[in-house]
């Protein structure tokens, strides 16, 4: 059984902007299904918890876990450092190290405007755009497309000692309504019936039960590294969002 109470989270409540990009809105038709399943994390055997053990930095150890997955699939996996992570949480989530009082968290709609303005440690994000949490067709093929998708889910107390992230059986029961809080992860594989995310240094599968009760926000990241490699297929149109980014202020 998991232990993982003692794990910080970090995710703060879902911030939107009328003016984020849609995915849906650059899927034609034309565009291939994504594939049954994928997984973008083979091979890789050390994740690294990214502070995310001592300080509620998911935010930014989720971008991090985001440029392993994707620099492990274009050539040779680059980490970001644990350094740089605090350095960012402090930057993009106002934490002052060493003062606990500021270890709050971050939204994920911050973050990555800061990161598509600033770069991470180098790695440069060059658009996002939101999909549908409840299409899970839209998020495989999020995932299939861009090597991830960065997420927001609202943990239940139950997540805490769960090997693999399910509805508990007992729902009704006054344990299972507990909120634990609410986390950041980078979502890089998936197959019929789950999704599994990098988080707290290793792999975790959630069920799809499990991610449409607690998955509240779901973004498509369209990272330098990942597309200098990986050209998006026709049916998706990547020079249309690129344009209409421009036009955002």
């Amino acid at each position: 059984m998991a232990d993982n109470a003692q794990m910080k989270l970090g995710r703060k409540a879902v911030v939107t902007d009328s003016r984020t990009l849609r995915l849906a809105a650059y899927l034609s038709p034309a565009l291939p299904p994504p594939p049954p399943a994928l997984d973008w994390t083979g091979g890789v055997t050390e994740w690294g918890m990214m502070c995310n053990d001592r300080l509620g930095c998911c935010t930014i150890a989720g971008a991090g876990h985001a440029i392993q997955v994707w620099t492990a699939n274009t050539g040779k996996m680059e980490t970001v450092a644990d350094p740089e992570i605090e350095e960012y949480y402090a930057k993009w989530d106002g934490y002052v190290p060493g003062d606990v009082s500021t270890d709050n968290g971050g939204v994920e709609l911050d973050v990555l405007k800061d990161w598509k303005s600033q770069g991470l440690d180098g790695n440069g994000l060059l658009a996002f755009a939101d999909a549908n949490v409840v299409n899970l067709q839209e998020i495989r093929q999020a995932i299939a497309l861009f090597g991830g998708v960065y997420i927001g889910i609202s943990l239940p107390l139950t997540a805490q000692t769960q090997d693999v992230w399910d509805v508990a059986s007992d729902a009704g029961s006054d344990a299972s309504k507990g909120s634990w809080g609410g986390h950041c992860v980078f979502v890089a594989s998936y197959d019929q019936s789950s999704f599994t995310c990098i988080t707290w240094g290793a792999l975790k599968t959630m069920t799809l039960a499990f991610w449409l009760a607690y998955c509240d926000e779901a973004h498509a990241l369209l990272g330098k590294s990942w597309l200098g490699t990986h050209q998006a297929p026709n049916g998706f149109d990547q020079d249309q969002l690129m344009a209409d980014l421009k036009l955002i202020r």
